[in-house]
């Protein structure tokens, strides 16, 4: 299945069926509202610094990937009937056999197990993509994330520096 068709379905902790699949174009009003529906919290933890909306140009840069040097996956649930993304994860190429990984889930699913979810499939299309490492920087108060790294089953290596923690995951 090539990345930009990737679709599955799972199970999450609370017994929720859960979608994960290759973000779209028209996926764009969705991914705004689960940013709006994140607290400012749960938004500084993914990027860093106090964030309460996006640019266009952030906006176009989040929604529009090429599944080669940038893949991304949104995390759907019914909610009253209709489906609605309520996390995402993505990775970005750095250079040869290197990305970057990253994700966010919306504050009213967190702790079901989306995070966990996001990375193997992430790490699924890492491997096909013949990547060999997945890292990220975390913020070091960012103790779920952490946590889901460590799970992954993957040999990981964390460096704490300044104001982040470096974690490297091996694809091979």
């Amino acid at each position: 299945m090539k990345p930009s068709e990737y679709h599955v379905t799972g199970i999450l902790r609370d017994g929720r069926r859960l979608e994960v699949r290759a973000l779209k174009a028209e996926d764009r009003d969705g991914l705004v509202a689960a940013a709006g529906r994140s607290s400012g919290k749960t938004l500084a933890l993914r990027f860093f610094s106090p964030k309460r909306g996006f640019t266009e140009k952030e906006i176009e840069y989040y929604t529009n990937v090429d599944f080669a040097s940038h893949v991304a996956l949104v995390a759907v649930v019914e909610v009253a009937g209709k489906p609605l993304i309520v996390g995402g994860g993505r990775y970005i190429v750095a250079e040869p056999g290197r990305a970057e990984i990253a994700f966010t889930v919306e504050d009213a699913h967190q702790g079901r197990g989306i995070a966990s979810l996001l990375l193997r499939h992430l790490i699924t299309i890492a491997r096909a993509a013949g990547l060999k490492e997945l890292f990220a920087e975390v913020l070091p108060d960012n103790t779920p994330m952490l946590k889901v790294f460590e799970r992954s089953g993957l040999p990981m290596t964390r460096k704490r520096e300044r104001d982040a923690v470096h974690v490297t995951l091996r694809l091979d």
